[in-house]
């Protein structure tokens, strides 16, 4: 993500909480017209480094997001580019009347033809809730068409800001997004996300708003103290199963994202890796080492008696816990109801169709607020994993994680995606972080792989990744 001087940076905000820290700002001094100018001449700015004297199209819709389109190609006409507006319709607001006003250069209709090299995208942004009509969707895939770079102000026409939907079929592709002021849920979610291309953050001055989400960015994790030793950094205890692969896959991620000392449970030693240590001694035993600071269960369990009793058993270690695959099926209410430690669970989309079900909830909402729902019905932190990954705590918190290379969409990584939560539980972080720095590492681990890499490879890169943190 862009680092800039505003230190609220990271919070993601629905379109409800962006309006009211605007009005914050406005009760506290400034007017929407000085928004307006801030958030267009920011946009412009970037907009101007990318369009190296080429001509320039901005579409301005009737709001204030069309408002900004006019400040946006007046700082480009005031620098010496080469810039027009196409007008969807008059501007309807008293801000986006007086950026119009305050713009001197070219304005046509929408019926009139427009080409060039940057389209820059100021129909409609934040808070639109139905479709485009037939007449403006015709001229933003025209317009998009007829121009080699195709750039967003605040979020892509035709995308609803809290969920990520797409609300017209098929929307242009954008290279590049300027989110105003703040990220939107939308920017992160599926399947509006893959349109936006590169992300960007033109900041406001937007005070901390209480409650908001938060976009994940690089962790700092300290490295081990002089005196360290492998059970001061963490003792990770695998619990494995009816496929030992998986566990061995979560295991080596774990050994890479920080803990010191990684013991799989499992019936034999076969294709395990030298370092990794095995103990074929009976679970119950294993689990009660009290010097296990965490454990992870799930990753090739199984779904028999065998892999319900090793569940409850791994459950039953007083220590935070990472819950992943074939375990989240078979959890119930009644695996959580002595516990006190943080458990982090790592669901994918039909896992989470499945914990729901375990719990009476009803599924509905945006996968934020399903995620959400999840966490506070079970008392675990929720990993709601996928191309859009969302992270929610029982006390409401939430973040979203970067967007990840879709190569990591074969089978293992998400074994691998436990062990580094697992690990870095081990390691001592606190639940809702453990769960952050693990997706961060994966996805960073992933960028660094080669395409259509394996969860092998994927498994060797963790340290590298851990490493970037340090």
């Amino acid at each position: 993500m862009l680092q800039t001087r505003n230190r609220h940076t990271n919070q993601v905000l629905t379109a409800a909480q962006m309006r009211e820290a605007e009005a914050a700002l406005i009760r506290a001094g400034s007017s929407v017209e000085a928004l307006m100018r801030i958030a267009g001449r920011g946009a412009a700015d970037w907009i101007w480094r990318i369009c190296g004297g080429r001509k320039v199209t901005v579409l301005c819709g009737p709001g204030n997001n069309g408002g900004d389109g006019y400040v946006i190609a007046e700082a480009i006409r005031e620098r010496g580019g080469q810039v027009a507006v196409v007008a969807a319709s008059a501007p309807g607001t008293d801000a986006a009347r007086n950026a119009r006003a305050l713009y001197h250069g070219t304005v046509v209709g929408p019926n009139e033809a427009a080409d060039g090299d940057i389209f820059v995208d100021c129909l409609y942004g934040n808070g639109l809730t139905r479709p485009l009509s037939a007449e403006d969707f015709a001229l933003l895939t025209r317009l998009a068409r007829s121009h080699h770079h195709r750039v967003a102000i605040d979020l892509p026409s035709g995308v609803q800001s809290d969920t990520g939907m797409v609300l017209n079929a098929v929307l242009p592709q954008y290279d590049l997004t300027l989110a105003l002021g703040a990220w939107k849920w939308a920017h992160f979610l599926m399947p509006a996300a893959p349109v936006m291309g590169t992300l960007r953050l033109v900041p406001i001055g937007l005070d901390a708003v209480a409650e908001a989400a938060e976009a994940l960015s690089r962790p700092r994790i300290s490295p081990p103290s002089a005196d360290s030793h492998k059970y001061r950094r963490g003792l990770l205890a695998v619990v494995g199963g009816a496929m030992p692969g998986a566990a061995v896959l979560a295991g080596i991620a774990a050994q890479g994202a920080g803990a010191g000392y990684v013991k799989l449970f499992a019936d034999s030693k076969r294709n395990v890796p030298a370092d990794l240590v095995v103990d074929q001694g009976e679970l119950v035993d294993v689990l009660t080492d009290d010097r296990n600071t965490a454990v992870l269960v799930g990753p090739g369990l199984g779904r028999d008696a065998a892999a319900r009793e090793r569940l409850a058993i791994a459950l039953a270690d007083p220590v935070p816990a990472v819950v992943d695959a074939d375990a989240l099926v078979l959890l119930g209410p009644r695996h959580l109801a002595e516990r006190q430690a943080a458990t982090v669970a790592t669901p994918h989309d039909c896992e989470m169709l499945a914990l729901e079900r375990a719990f009476d909830l009803d599924g509905s909402g945006s996968k934020p607020q399903r995620a959400r729902a999840l966490a506070q019905a079970t008392g675990m932190i929720v990993v709601a994993k996928g191309p859009d990954t969302v992270i929610a705590a029982p006390d409401g918190r939430l973040a979203f994680g970067p967007r990840a290379t879709p190569w990591l969409s074969t089978a293992g990584t998400g074994d691998v995606l436990a062990g580094c939560i697992a690990s870095r539980l081990a390691a001592g972080s606190e639940g809702f972080a453990a769960a952050g720095e693990g997706v961060w590492l994966h996805g960073e681990a992933a960028r660094r792989c080669p395409p259509a890499f394996t969860a092998g490879q994927l498994g060797q890169m963790v340290p590298a990744a851990l490493a970037a943190c340090l």
